[in-house]
């Protein structure tokens, strides 16, 4: 099973910036793409919101609306990490962050990665 740790988070002043990291080990050979989804306060898990997701192969990479054009994702197969740079972050950007492995490529569903990291907290101030 792929075993995933991110880092990162923190608290941080709207406008401001953090980059995320999620270490992957295990059979890193079978993960197709890498997702950031993200847990506002008060949400249930159920309610996790798709963020971004790079391929692992080809670095191909999908955003949603709300953060096209301030995050970006990518990845080091060396290192086997995938990074989110957070630009221009606001109040509504906070949540708890997770890195989740998925077999497929495209998918936005939280259901359909299998494997989740443990979070990690991003908090912006206004």
């Amino acid at each position: 099973q792929v075993l995933l740790v991110e880092s990162g988070g923190g608290l941080v002043q709207a406008g401001g910036s953090l980059r995320l990291s999620c270490a992957a080990s295990g059979p890193t050979y079978s993960i197709a793409a890498v997702g950031w989804f993200r847990q506002a306060p008060g949400k249930e898990r159920e309610e996790r919101e798709f963020v971004a997701a790079v391929t692992w192969i080809a670095g191909n990479t999908d955003y949603a609306d709300s953060v096209k054009g301030r995050f970006t994702i990518s990845r080091d197969n060396v290192k086997n990490t995938v990074y989110l740079q957070m630009n221009s972050l606001n109040p509504e950007d906070s949540a708890l962050y997770y890195c989740a492995a998925g077999l497929r490529v495209g998918a936005r569903e939280a259901f359909k990665y299998p494997n989740w990291g443990q979070g990690t907290q991003v908090t912006v101030s206004s």
